[in-house]
């Protein structure tokens, strides 16, 4: 296994760069178990096609995304002595996956190498983590709960995550993004929030009507 920078909890995020939204996100340790659980949340919020995923070098996304849109094939028997071959979980047709992988050394990059894991027909210009990299620093300059090496980290993770709950939904609701713009009925250049650019709300909600709404839980029975 590798040694990674602290065995303390990190947060994962899964986001749609197109349209700066943060789909789901779970805090916990670099563990394979963490990357399932984000995998899975994603999978429950995502449309058909799927898109390309693309993450950055850590092997745990690419087991992720196999048991979860992976596909198992049955080797039939061969008549011969022995035991038959175990079935296989194979990537589907519709999976594609590519990494960023950045080699380091001594504290620099030295190296960045795109790489397809899954998939094909993949331009090497959508291999990208610029975007999901420039939002953990805005993460970070706005939500102090999760600066590195301050004294205003979260003790509990318990806070931390009704946290960031409320700053991710705050994030796609109502926090219009320089990087989304449109016209409106006056051809005027408007700043876009996320889930309005993803088509999930007509309009940008204020912080009033996002703490006003009422959610209501159905019965999964």
């Amino acid at each position: 296994m590798e040694n990674y920078e602290d065995d303390g909890p990190w947060m994962w995020v899964a986001f749609a760069p197109s349209y700066r939204l943060i789909v789901a996100f779970v805090i916990g340790p670099r563990k394979q178990y963490v990357a399932d659980e984000l995998v899975k949340l994603t999978a429950r919020r995502l449309s058909e096609p799927l898109p390309l995923f693309v993450s950055d070098g850590l092997e745990f996304y690419g087991k992720a995304l196999l048991k979860q849109f992976g596909e198992i094939i049955e080797f039939p028997r061969t008549g011969k002595r022995g035991r038959p071959k175990n079935p296989k979980r194979v990537p589907s047709d519709y999976l594609n996956f590519a990494q960023v992988i950045k080699n380091r050394k001594g504290g620099k990059l030295k190296k960045i190498v795109k790489k397809i894991i899954f998939g094909k027909d993949i331009e090497e210009t959508e291999i990208s983590t610029s975007l999901l990299e420039r939002q953990n620093l805005t993460f970070r300059q706005d939500n102090n709960r999760i600066s590195r090496k301050t004294i205003g980290f979260s003790k509990k993770i318990e806070y931390l995550i009704n946290r960031m709950i409320l700053y991710c939904t705050y994030f796609n609701f109502c926090r219009e993004h320089g990087g989304l713009t449109y016209q409106d009925e006056n051809c005027f250049k408007r700043k876009n929030t996320p889930t309005r650019e993803a088509g999930i709300t007509q309009s940008k909600w204020t912080l009033k009507e996002l703490l006003r709404f009422r959610c209501f839980k159905t019965s999964t029975v």
